[in-house]
């Protein structure tokens, strides 16, 4: 079925589904909720500190795709699980790696938190 919508009110309903997604994510996923939570902690303090605001982009950055990522693990558990609840390896395997890329995300995150406020305080 095609969507004929173009320009501004394209982009209206486009924001709508976005924020249904947030919704969702919310509604639906604790890992979210928790990451979310702490993202907004992290970038309230990234915003107090007295940094550059290369740092400061560079620490809500970092926190931010953190939640970007596990909305794409919450997401791609979805699929998967619409597919069908039996075990099969391809699911676990996917459901496993998507798992691997927030892990990183979270790591990566606090590897730029370190660094920087390392750097900041000496």
């Amino acid at each position: 079925m095609a969507n004929n919508v173009t320009g501004f009110l394209r982009i209206i309903k486009a924001a709508g589904y976005s924020w249904q997604g947030l919704r969702a994510a919310w509604q639906h996923e604790a890992a979210f909720r928790q990451e979310a939570i702490a993202a907004l902690v992290a970038v309230a303090i990234a915003c107090w500190l007295d940094v550059d605001a290369i740092t400061r982009v560079l620490l809500i950055g970092s926190v931010v795709l953190v939640v970007i990522v596990e909305i794409f693990n919450s997401a791609i558990e979805a699929v998967v699980d619409r597919i069908g609840q039996e075990r099969h390896p391809l699911a676990g395997r996917a459901k496993d790696m998507d798992s691997a890329a927030v892990l990183l995300a979270i790591l990566l995150a606090l590897f730029v938190w370190i660094a920087l406020l390392w750097s900041h305080l000496r």
